[in-house]
């Protein structure tokens, strides 16, 4: 699957746990939508903590199952998912920049992530083809709201600011970068793993 180009791919659900997987998606995202409206400065801020969750927690658990059954050929999964997990990282600390969370929003992270982490590690250590789905269907919607992102600064109802220095040297962009190539940049990420994780998912109908 390659699709880094199709910013509206959508992965059709093919049986119950896709289906599932898209209902849970939609779900968040109408909480988000009406949290957040067209913040999507502080949106991603929250949503970039959830983000980084999934990587990890799917890199832990296939590092300790190759241990367990002592066999080898994880690795290149591992690496995929702990890589993501480290570039939504990047993209929590690029967004915090931009934005400036306040207090609420701050403490709000943290009962996010708390809550997530335990849910989301049940569901891949139970149901792994719909935890992958899961998260492919949520950089879908990631995909979606930095388009929409986009249009905002393009429409001039977000000030296209000066892109921080940590993005700038993330990302290799230019001294003169705004933040219309930041979300760019980030936007292309998370095609990626859109299509990473779908495919991950997709592996598991093969085996």
């Amino acid at each position: 699957m390659n699709n880094k180009t199709d910013i509206s791919f959508h992965y059709n659900p093919q049986g119950l746990s896709d289906r599932v997987a898209l209902f849970f998606t939609k779900s968040m995202r109408f909480v988000a939508d009406t949290f957040f409206k067209k913040r999507y400065g502080h949106r991603a801020v929250v949503l970039e903590t959830v983000a980084g969750v999934p990587g990890m927690v799917a890199g832990m658990w296939t590092h300790l199952t190759s241990l367990r059954r002592m066999k080898h050929g994880y690795g290149p999964k591992i690496r995929t998912l702990l890589a993501e997990a480290e570039n939504e990282r990047m993209h929590l600390m690029t967004f915090i920049e931009i934005a400036k969370p306040n207090a609420f929003e701050r403490y709000l992270v943290l009962i996010v992530q708390a809550i997530f982490w335990n849910f989301y590690f049940i569901i891949y250590v139970f149901f792994p083809r719909t935890a992958h789905r899961i998260v492919g269907y949520f950089e879908e919607e990631a995909v979606y709201s930095y388009t929409e992102y986009l249009k905002q600064i393009d429409d001039g109802d977000t000030p296209n600011i000066p892109a921080p220095k940590i993005a700038i040297d993330y990302w290799k962009l230019s001294s003169d970068a705004t933040l219309r190539d930041v979300v760019i940049a980030v936007r292309a990420d998370e095609t990626e793993h859109r299509d990473a994780n779908h495919e991950f998912a997709n592996e598991y109908d093969v085996k």
